[in-house]
Formats: structure tokens, C-alpha cells, sequence
């Protein structure tokens, strides 16, 4: 891999890893465009690492509160670290849901949905969802005090979808976060936090490329450093810009864009490939 296109990846991959548009779908079309193929799904997840890094050092007070009212609890069940302690276990349900179900459905998404028709209607999905949550659905007011296991449960189904090839991650938990009744702040505070967990699990199937030297071999170490530098760096500006973002825009603006990269995706690219997720 050169240099740049190590940096074209890892630009790709920082803006639209939070951003309710798919980054998925956006590494395929990436590697259609470049005929870049990566060597299994390592190089992959290694970008996402930098990502979750960037949510990690971002996030890293809110990450102590919940760690610290998690475990302070046991000792002082007082009204802050009751909050915490279960807006930990919220995670954790959440998680643990994404986690088994991910893993049940992975044998299912087979070949016919590793195809660019297929990733189409699934930005697609995406877009319409983030219109009806936006148009349809009173958003609530409830924080992270007023969470129950319902909501958990709901944004863990939720974020499962997110197997799908083109359906985001992100956008499957804000949707279902709103949809449940949680604030705008709340429901985003949750999805970064979620992701946390979620791509470190994902991030063992990593080991083995790096074990047996494949992906560093393919990829090259030059190329790795750069995408690495540069994933951290957009992650951490499409965070901030996010945040800002959703305080003064709407999400209707990214189903719109959704849409027009679903029109791209099923008219511009050949729709008899299947691509290796």
C-alpha cells in the first residue's frame, strides 16, 4: 500500500466511523475506487483501533465517572454512583446483546449481502430510519439517571443490525437511543461509549494477521504508521464535529446524504462484485 493511499484510508475511515453513514460502506466504495483489496480483516480493524482510541482519549472523563460510580458502589450507594454503576451495566447488556447476536448472524451474512446493490438499500434503510426518528418521533428527555434495562436492550438489538454490511453503527444506536426515549445528549454520549467495547471485541480478530506478519507484510509498516496517525486524527475531529453538529443541525441532512451514496453505490459501481468484509 502507498502512502497515500494509506492517508486517502485513513481519512475514510476517521470521518465516517461516528457519523451515521456507514464507515463500512465507505471503505468498500474506497477500496473499489483505489482497486485496493485488503488482506483479510485486519488492516480493517486495525484503523478502527485508532479510531476507538481517539473515543477512548476524548471520552476519558466520562469513562473514569462510569468506572469509578461503577466500583464505588459496592461501597457507597450513593445517587451519583448509583447512576454510574448502571449506566455501566447498560453498556455492558448492551454490549454483551451485540456481542452474542453479532457473532449468530455473522454465519448468515452471506455472499448476497457483500454486494453493492445490497449495500445500497442498506444506506438506504439508514437514510429513511434517520428521517422517521427525525420527523416522526418526539425525541425524549430522559438522561442517563432515568436509563433502564429496556434501553439497554433496545439499543443493544439495535446496534446487532450493524452486521449488515452499509447499515452504521453509530446510526443504528442514536436511532434506537431516540427512539426509546433517551435525549439527544444522552443517546449520543451512550453510541461513542458503546463503541468503545464493541470494536475492542471485534479488534482480537486482528491478532492472527499480525501473529503471522500477513497483513504487515501486505500492507507495509510505513503505511500502517500513517493510517494509523491519520485515522486518529479524523476520528477526533468527526467526534467534535459531531457533537457540535447534532446541537444546532439535524440528522436529516445525513439520510440525504445516505441516499446519495446509496444512488452512487447501485448505479456507479459493478453490482455483480462481492466484496470480502
Amino acid at each position: 500500500m502507498s502512502v497515500i493511499e494509506a492517508i486517502i484510508f485513513g481519512i475514510v475511515q476517521g470521518i465516517t466511523e461516528f457519523l451515521p453513514i456507514s464507515s463500512t460502506a465507505h471503505i468498500v466504495i474506497t477500496q473499489i475506487l483505489l482497486g485496493y483489496s485488503f488482506p483479510g480483516f485486519g488492516f480493517e480493524i486495525f484503523l478502527h483501533f485508532a479510531s476507538i482510541l481517539a473515543v477512548v482519549i476524548y471520552f476519558r472523563q466520562d469513562l473514569v465517572e462510569v468506572i469509578r460510580g461503577f466500583f464505588g458502589y459496592f461501597a457507597n450507594r450513593s445517587r451519583y454512583n448509583r447512576t454510574q454503576f448502571f449506566f455501566g451495566l447498560y453498556i455492558i447488556v448492551a454490549t454483551g446483546i451485540t456481542g452474542v447476536l453479532g457473532m449468530l448472524l455473522e454465519d448468515f451474512v452471506g455472499a448476497s449481502l457483500k454486494t453493492p446493490p445490497f449495500i445500497a438499500i442498506a444506506l438506504a434503510v439508514t437514510g429513511f430510519f434517520l428521517i422517521v426518528i427525525e420527523r416522526f418521533v418526539r425525541y425524549g428527555n430522559r438522561t442517563e439517571r432515568d436509563m433502564t434495562f429496556r434501553d439497554s436492550i433496545i439499543v443493544g438489538l439495535g446496534q446487532t443490525l450493524a452486521v449488515i454490511p452499509g447499515i452504521s453503527r453509530s446510526g443504528a444506536t442514536l436511532i434506537t437511543a431516540l427512539f426509546a426515549g433517551l435525549s439527544r445528549d444522552t443517546a449520543v454520549r451512550y453510541s461513542f461509549l458503546l463503541s468503545i467495547p464493541v470494536i475492542l471485541g471485534s479488534s482480537v480478530l486482528a491478532i492472527g494477521d499480525f501473529r503471522d506478519g500477513a497483513m504487515v507484510s501486505e500492507v507495509g509498516v510505513i503505511a500502517l504508521i500513517v493510517s494509523f496517525i491519520v485515522t486518529f486524527i479524523f476520528s477526533w475531529l468527526g467526534i467534535v464535529w459531531l457533537i457540535d453538529f447534532l446541537k444546532k443541525s439535524k440528522l436529516v441532512y445525513f439520510a440525504i446524504y445516505c441516499f446519495a451514496a446509496a444512488i452512487f453505490v447501485y448505479f456507479f459501481l459493478d453490482n455483480s462484485m462481492i466484496i470480502e468484509l
